[in-house]
C-alpha cells in the first residue's frame, strides 16, 4: 500500500498536471506574442470547490483563520488544516477556515476584522498600510532558520545563465503582492536599469509558487521568481516539477512569512495562542503536525526582520517602478 508521502505526492502531481493543461490553454490566447504583454493566468478555478467547502459562513462564532496562498489553495488547505485544527482543539473553539486565493484578499479580511489568525506572506505583512488591524505574533523556523529567499529559476536544460539572458523571454510572477515572486525580481531588474514593462516579451501571474515552478518545468514560461521555502520543500519531497528546474540566482535573506493575529483580539486569547504555538513542538501531536509541514518550531518574530523588504520597495517607488497593492487603501 502507498505510504502517506507517496499519496501526498500523487495528489500534488495530479493537481499540477491539471494546472498545466489550464495554463497551456491560457497561454495560447490571441496576440500572445506581443512585446511586453502581460497576462493573468488564473489557476484557481479547479481548486475553488475544495476551498469553498472548507469555508464557513461569515459571522459564525469560532476561530477564523486563513493562509496566504503561497502554494495553490487546495494544497494550502490540505497542509494547514491539521495545524489550525490542533490550535482550535486546544483552545476549544470551532475552526472557521476562510481561505482566499490572493494575498490581497487575505489582507483585506484582516483589515476588516474578519480574521483572528493568519499566515501571511512577508511582502503583504511588511508593506500593508492597514497594519493597525493585525499584529505580528510568531514565525516558523524551518531548517534552522527564520529567513527565506527569492530564487530565480529556469528549466534544468535551459541555456539561460543569468537574469540578463532572460531579456525577451517569458516570465512568471506569482502574486502582485508577493515579496519573493514579484517585488524581488522587479528590484533585480531595476539594478540592470531594465524596464519591467518591456524587458520580458510576456509575463503571467500564477498566484502560487508551486504553479510558477510547474510553469517553468513544463516550458510554459522561460523563467520565474519563487519562494525558496516552496522550491526547497518540493525538491526534498521528490517533486518532478522542481527536479526539472534549476536556480540561477538567490536573493538576500528576508524575514520568513509570519503568523499574525487581529489587533482586536482579546489579550488573554492572544497570549494563549502565542504560548500554544511556541510550545507546539514539545507535544507529540504538535511535533507530528510540524514535521509534516517541515517546520522546526515556532519562535517569537521580530519586526526588524521585515525592514529590508520595506527598503527595497521604497527604492522601487522612488524610481517610479513599483506600487504594491498592499499599500493601497
Amino acid at each position: 500500500m502507498a505510504g502517506p508521502r507517496n499519496t501526498s505526492m500523487q495528489r500534488l502531481t495530479f493537481l499540477l498536471a491539471a494546472i498545466a493543461l489550464l495554463a497551456a490553454a491560457l497561454l495560447g490566447c490571441e496576440d500572445a506574442g506581443r512585446s511586453g504583454e502581460k497576462a493573468v493566468v488564473d489557476f484557481r478555478g479547479a481548486e475553488q470547490k475544495a476551498v469553498h467547502n472548507a469555508s464557513q459562513r461569515r459571522g459564525e462564532q469560532g476561530l477564523r483563520v486563513a493562509v496566504g496562498a503561497m502554494v495553490s489553495p487546495k494544497e494550502t488547505y490540505r497542509q494547514y488544516r491539521e495545524l489550525f485544527a490542533y490550535v482550535s482543539s486546544v483552545l476549544d473553539k470551532k475552526l472557521v477556515f476562510e481561505q482566499r486565493q490572493t494575498y490581497a484578499e487575505v489582507n483585506k479580511l484582516l483589515a476588516e476584522n474578519e480574521l483572528d489568525l493568519a499566515f501571511i506572506c512577508s511582502g503583504p505583512y511588511a508593506l500593508a498600510r492597514d497594519k493597525g488591524s493585525f499584529e505580528l505574533l510568531v514565525a516558523p523556523r524551518i531548517n534552522g532558520s527564520a529567513r527565506y529567499r527569492s530564487y530565480l529559476i529556469v528549466a534544468k536544460d535551459s541555456d539561460h545563465d543569468s537574469l540578463r539572458d532572460l531579456e525577451g523571454a517569458s516570465f512568471a510572477f506569482t502574486d502582485p503582492d508577493s515579496n519573493t515572486g514579484h517585488l524581488v525580481p522587479l528590484y533585480w531588474l531595476s539594478q540592470l536599469d531594465a524596464d519591467p514593462e518591456t524587458f520580458f516579451q510576456k509575463t503571467i501571474y500564477t498566484y502560487s509558487h508551486d504553479n510558477s515552478i510547474l510553469a517553468v518545468a513544463r516550458g510554459l514560461v522561460d523563467g520565474a521568481a519563487v519562494d525558496s521555502l516552496i522550491w526547497d520543500y518540493l525538491r526534498q519531497n521528490g517533486s518532478d516539477a522542481a527536479d526539472r528546474t534549476r536556480v540561477l540566482r538567490k536573493s538576500r535573506p528576508f524575514g520568513i512569512p509570519p503568523v499574525v493575529v487581529s489587533s482586536d483580539m482579546e489579550p488573554g486569547l492572544k497570549e494563549r495562542i502565542e504560548k500554544l504555538l511556541l510550545r507546539m513542538h514539545t507535544t507529540p501531536e504538535g511535533r507530528s503536525i510540524l514535521d509534516q509541514l517541515h517546520i522546526d518550531q515556532f519562535i517569537v518574530a521580530k519586526e526588524s526582520w521585515y525592514n529590508p523588504i520595506r527598503a527595497m520597495e521604497a527604492k522601487l517607488r522612488e524610481d517610479g517602478i513599483h506600487e504594491n497593492s498592499a499599500t493601497k487603501p
